[in-house]
């Protein structure tokens, strides 16, 4: 089955090379479509320097709007039957791929998450807080749909792209993250979770999401729940 990869970039020059180059090794029939999202740094050119090479990628550009909304303009230009979102800035390997796309290359789901809080692989030692937002957000999508899911915030998440496209998909930033486990647990959608290795970055490493970021998906879940 074809995967597309989604890729939201902002001012992650620094590793956009690295993370198509793996993209690219992969025993996978994969298509990438980046969404540069308003970077300053040089990140498109590095885009379009890196596809002038290697060919095979679908470049978009917008004002910087957030992940939310580059993922909602990558998701037209897939024409996999497999959709992987995948983060710009090598916290998530694309070596972890394979596994996480398998229960829907065998038709048992329709989406699966990457678990960072599974164990089993490579975790860097991250921000004591940041892993205390992440289990409360997934304690309460787990109370509020009914459901086990063990990270909500992950940036792995694979989906039928049939079944991405039927999402309703609103917000333009961080909060995508909340929005699509609301979306896909409200519609009963089967749900398959894989520990993945993360490779996570302080904030002087250019980590961008915030304690606001948090907020907002709390309330992003919620609002998701109340949807007719």
């Amino acid at each position: 089955m074809k995967v597309s990869f989604l890729i939201a970039a902002h001012n992650e020059v620094a590793t956009i090379r690295d993370v198509l180059d793996r993209i690219r090794a992969l025993p996978l029939d994969a298509q990438i479509v980046a969404v540069d999202d308003g970077s300053t740094d040089g990140t498109a050119e590095a885009i379009e320097s890196w596809r002038e090479e290697h060919g095979d990628v679908v470049l978009l550009r917008q004002p910087h709007r957030g992940k939310g909304a580059a993922i909602r303009s990558a998701i037209e230009d897939a024409d996999g039957e497999i959709a992987v979102i995948q983060d710009a800035d090598m916290e998530y390997d694309p070596a972890d791929v394979p596994a996480l796309i398998e229960p829907i290359e065998r038709g048992a789901a329709d989406v699966v998450f990457g678990s960072r809080l599974l164990g089993g692989r490579p975790q860097r030692a991250y921000l004591f807080w940041h892993l205390v937002g992440n289990r409360f957000l997934s304690l309460l999508a787990n109370v509020l749909y009914n459901t086990t899911i063990t990270d909500i915030e992950t940036g792995y998440k694979a989906f039928r792209t049939d079944t991405l496209r039927s999402l309703r998909l609103t917000q333009d930033d961080f909060a995508i993250e909340a929005e699509l486990t609301g979306e896909v647990c409200r519609r009963g959608l089967r749900v398959y979770q894989l520990p993945i290795a993360y490779y996570g970055r302080t904030y002087a490493e250019g980590k961008k999401i915030t304690w606001r970021d948090g907020v907002k998906a709390a309330a992003v879940l919620v609002q998701v729940r109340l949807r007719r």
